[in-house]
């Protein structure tokens, strides 16, 4: 599996990040390559995706969510992929810490993911945190 980290940090308390973070739907109202986001039921997502020219559809099950600390999901279908939010309190507010682990099993498709993912995985984490920020300031 292939990693990628990204972290940054938000003024606001664990608690106000994890609750927007803990509503997975609206990660899609986070980031432009998200093109959206079905509940499936029982903590399930489904995930479609746009990005490198490409759609991707997965599923993902929440299988940690400890408030305010810890929201972490897996794939059930589709891309295989984990991941897993990490906030600690820091004097400016929360650090946010996202770990990424994803494998595609076609070589080709997996070559090129790999030269855009960590771009691409900094870009979406970015929007997505910006955007929370955004919505906890009353900008969003």
């Amino acid at each position: 599996m292939t990693t990628v980290e990204h972290s940054a940090i938000l003024p606001a308390s664990p608690e106000q990040v994890f609750d927007l973070l803990e509503r997975v739907e609206d990660f899609a109202d986070y980031s432009d390559l998200i093109t959206a986001i079905e509940a499936q039921g029982n903590e399930h997502y489904r995930w479609y995706l746009h990005a490198i020219g490409v759609d991707w559809t997965f599923d993902v099950k929440v299988t940690e969510k400890t408030r305010p600390r810890v929201l972490a999901w897996e794939s059930v279908d589709g891309v295989s992929n984990q991941g897993r939010y990490e906030l600690e309190a820091v004097p400016e507010g929360t650090r946010v810490k996202l770990t990424l682990e994803y494998e595609i099993r076609n070589r080709l498709v997996a070559s090129a993911v790999k030269r855009a993912a960590q771009p691409l995985v900094g870009k979406v984490s970015s929007q997505i945190l910006r955007r929370v920020e955004d919505r906890l300031e009353g900008k969003y």
